[in-house]
């Protein structure tokens, strides 16, 4: 009988309400505790989406949906096991139970389509480093999979439907966005930049769009100049280039959370009413079995190239 593969899932974790809040923050930080002002500030963006993300249910949705298609596709079955990055369960927990339960070959894979040696390049090395400690398993891992067609699909529907909702949609812009990083991965020869513009003009291809770029969103305050420019600052340079609707397509993000319903559904869009702009927002993927089946490609396909040494 052939053994399970173990499938690891990855996602960066959510409080699940608001006494997780401070340790949440505290671990983001590496340690260090916010100050009363950060962690207030955190917590009443949290209370303006109604107390609690959503985000915790819908990625263990995610993780379930996908291997429910693995283990219904005629291909090895999977076990499933889920691994956080900032909250429990944490990605060294869950190789630790994988270890416990006898896996001995897994595919990981993060809940985020764009590749980044600051993003899921972390989560890789932290479920690397946990195998190598506890002597197994042996891993393959999925870099990015913004290039699935099933993924791209999806997208296509989700631009497609929200431009819709526009009076004039050949005249709207769409704006293609992901979570902003510090700057000098530029430096670094990261892939995350050239990787948002790929998906997103893939999109656009696909539904001939005359007015689409490139923006960014939820950057860190670090002292450090992070990716730009800012959706914010987007929606005012269209006002002033004389665009009255834009589409906010969150395409760096697979779920609706804090960055999509706060960043987007309220600061952006209080902004947007401001300046008279009427702003739309694609729905996110959340468990959508099309968008779900992409991930179980990605993963297939990973599975083909054997595991890592």
């Amino acid at each position: 009988m052939t053994k399970p593969l173990g499938l690891l899932v990855m996602a960066y974790g959510t409080p699940r309400n608001l006494d997780e809040v401070l340790p949440y923050y505290t671990h983001i930080r590496r340690g260090r505790a916010p100050s009363e002002e950060q962690l207030a500030d955190l917590v009443g963006r949290y209370q303006a989406i109604g107390g609690v993300s959503p985000l915790a249910a819908i990625t263990e949705a995610q993780a379930r949906g996908i291997a429910d298609i693995l283990n219904r596709d005629g291909g090895r079955p999977v076990s499933l096991f889920l691994g956080m990055k900032h909250t429990s369960p944490f990605i060294e927990d869950a190789v630790k139970e994988m270890v416990a339960e006898g896996i001995e070959e897994a595919v990981g894979i993060v809940l985020a389509p764009h590749y980044s040696a600051m993003s899921i390049g972390g989560y890789q090395k932290a479920a690397r480093e946990a195998a190598k400690e506890l002597g197994g398993p042996k891993f393959r891992f999925v870099d990015s999979w913004h290039m699935e067609p099933a993924f791209l699909d999806v997208l296509t529907h989700r631009v497609e439907h929200a431009l819709a909702e526009c009076e004039n949609p050949p005249e709207a812009m769409v704006v293609f966005s992901a979570h902003s990083l510090p700057e000098r991965i530029l430096t670094m020869n990261d892939p995350y930049v050239d990787q948002l513009h790929q998906s997103g003009e893939a999109v656009a291809d696909r539904l001939n769009l005359q007015h689409y770029m490139f923006g960014w969103q939820s950057a860190g305050q670090t002292g450090e100049p992070w990716l730009g420019p800012d959706i914010l600052d987007i929606l005012r340079e269209l006002k002033g280039d004389g665009f009255r609707e834009v589409v906010s397509c969150s395409q760096g993000f697979v779920a609706d959370h804090l960055e999509v319903l706060y960043d987007i559904d309220i600061e952006a869009q209080d902004l947007a009413k401001e300046l008279g702009l009427h702003l739309v927002r694609t729905r996110q993927m959340n468990d959508d079995s099309r968008f779900l089946q992409a991930l179980a490609d990605a993963v297939r396909k990973c599975e083909s190239q054997g595991a890592e040494a």
